[in-house]
């Protein structure tokens, strides 16, 4: 089962672009958009399972330089 997720993030000041381009380096991110509003960036997000959907948030997004936080929503579809 394959599973695919937006992934809001909300980033450091001025630093949605770098932000940006980390998010497009890693695996399993199909598309990261800056935006407007209450989050910065919004990533997204391609994976095999749940399982390894929570790993690339938390292990690699969350990871990633200037990110304050997340909010995912998974697609139901």
């Amino acid at each position: 089962m394959s599973v695919e997720a937006y992934v809001f993030v909300e980033c450091e000041h001025a630093r949605s672009r770098d932000v940006q381009a980390e998010l497009l380096k890693i695996a399993g991110v199909k598309e990261a958009r800056v935006v407007t509003g209450p989050y910065d960036v919004i990533a997204l997000v391609a994976a095999a399972n749940f399982k390894v959907l929570g790993e690339v948030v938390i292990s690699r997004i969350q990871a990633v330089q200037f990110v304050k936080k997340t909010l995912t929503n998974v697609v139901m579809e």
